[in-house]
């Protein structure tokens, strides 16, 4: 499953303790960078707010995953020896391609986490709940 699947279906579920049951079952390091980027303060972003331009990819077609792509987020933290050497062209390229690789959903979950936007349904005490530790501000 996708990771915008996984955060839309958590988000339309009415109770606390299915959002919770949701995430957990489908657990993943990539859910958890998504939503600690989204909702941690402590995790800086170093790329410019709003969207990007980009050319979505086709959406049966797309040939990345967030799953694997998550990997590269350490260009995109501020503080991190990776990102901080980077020129900002490179680190644009970088986050540009992988938006236009993955799924046109989860393409538009990434541009939410850097502008610091909590995924639909969700909240702090879930998150907290469903991975205790995970949010460190």
């Amino acid at each position: 499953m996708d990771i915008f699947e996984i955060l839309e279906k958590a988000g339309k579920q009415r109770h606390k303790k299915d959002k919770v049951r949701i995430l957990r079952e489908n657990e993943s390091w990539a859910l958890k960078d998504v939503i600690r980027g989204s909702m941690d303060s402590n995790v800086k972003w170093k790329l410019p707010e709003g969207t990007p331009p980009y050319t979505p990819s086709e959406e049966h077609t797309h040939p990345a995953s967030l799953h694997r792509e998550h990997k590269q987020f350490i260009y995109f933290v501020q503080g991190q020896k990776l990102c901080e050497t980077l020129p900002a062209y490179k680190r644009e390229k970088i986050f540009l391609s992988i938006l236009e690789g993955v799924h046109p959903q989860d393409a538009l979950v990434l541009i939410d986490m850097i502008n610091k936007e909590t995924p639909t349904g969700l909240s702090r005490p879930i998150v907290e709940e469903a991975f205790p530790g995970l949010l460190t501000d």
